[in-house]
């Protein structure tokens, strides 16, 4: 294997070993922050990645240093070829996981072991049918809940993320917390971030802080207690003594982890980006059906990564709508 530095560090000496590869645009479901109400253009059939071109790519990445593969979506689990992409990658020295709505999991608990998908990520916002529904605009809650419930008693490795949005769900922190009591899980509570389409703005936003006066509004001092992040996580990780799970902010917004960060994402259409911010990308897919090699156009694309949300490095800036409106919306770039 090559060493990361030869194509994967950028210039400020970040190494990246981590790849997310989003799998499709699509969803089953319509969460208000990740896709806009009147739904996204979707990229035509053609322009997407084929199962091979998934694994040649990926191959490149791992042969270069990339030691951690995450499939995302959209929903990873609607694509039709979801067996075979995952027994493909699964050849790979690579540890492999998903991020998924968990609304069809159950049909795939097989697959995910034959292929050694350990860890999942599953989104669930809200532990109320009703704010469930609006939020996803889907009547998917019990089928949700049941399969995280089914996940954990099949031993998988769980984080629940919970978008946190002001008005909306910041009345569930404790609820969310609560969850972990008797179940091993870890729920993740996720600042709103700005993305085509999903009307960010920072009055919607419940900041690590305010997370953080909620706990300590429920529990005691000495009841909170603080663990350790593994290196390069994205987020600051608690338990509450006694209890089986845990739980963690993910402060992008607030507290960005940028300096530490280690992750690249490939979109369903296979362009390279840089940053979830980043509103430049780099065509892989176009580079690969030519038949030239696409290390050259890796290293172009992570040695300019900016040293911050993609050149948002002020709250100031982060609230410029053009900034983020040249970005694709989250469905399109992948979670």
């Amino acid at each position: 294997m090559t060493e990361v530095s030869k194509i994967l560090q950028d210039s400020h000496g970040r190494d990246h070993a981590y790849l997310r590869i989003s799998l499709i645009e699509r969803c089953n479901l319509r969460c208000t922050y990740c896709m806009p109400e009147e739904g996204v253009k979707l990229s035509p059939k053609s322009s997407l990645m084929t199962y091979e071109e998934i694994y040649e790519i990926a191959k490149t990445f791992v042969d270069n240093g990339v030691t951690k593969i995450r499939l995302t979506g959209g929903e990873p689990l609607i694509r039709k070829d979801i067996p075979i992409i995952l027994e493909k990658l699964a050849t790979l020295p690579v540890e492999l996981s998903i991020t998924s709505n968990a609304v069809i999991i159950d049909k795939y608990i097989d697959v995910l072991k034959a292929n050694g998908v350990n860890k999942i990520n599953v989104s669930l916002d809200s532990l109320d049918e009703g704010k469930f529904k609006h939020i996803t605009r889907r009547h998917e809650f019990k089928k949700v809940y049941n399969n995280i419930l089914l996940l954990v008693k099949e031993g998988f490795t769980l984080k629940v993320n919970a978008v946190l949005m002001k008005g909306f769900n910041e009345n569930e922190i404790i609820d969310f917390i609560n969850f972990t009591k008797d179940l091993p899980v870890s729920v993740r509570f996720i600042e709103f971030m700005p993305f085509d389409g999903n009307k960010w703005d920072m009055s919607k936003m419940i900041s690590y802080a305010e997370v953080m006066r909620y706990v300590h509004d429920a529990f005691a001092e000495d009841e909170v207690e603080r663990l350790q992040d593994a290196p390069n996580d994205t987020s600051k990780n608690y338990r509450i003594k006694g209890y089986q799970g845990s739980f963690a902010i993910i402060s992008s917004v607030t507290n960005p982890f940028c300096d530490s960060c280690n992750r690249l994402r490939l979109t369903a259409n296979g362009q390279l980006k840089n940053c979830l911010f980043s509103s430049t990308e780099s065509d892989l897919l176009t580079t690969l059906r030519a038949g030239k090699p696409i290390e050259p156009v890796i290293q172009k694309a992570v040695w300019a990564k900016l040293k911050v949300r993609g050149g948002m490095d002020t709250l100031k800036k982060l609230q410029e709508p053009e900034l983020h409106t040249n970005n694709r919306s989250m469905t399109a770039i992948g979670g």
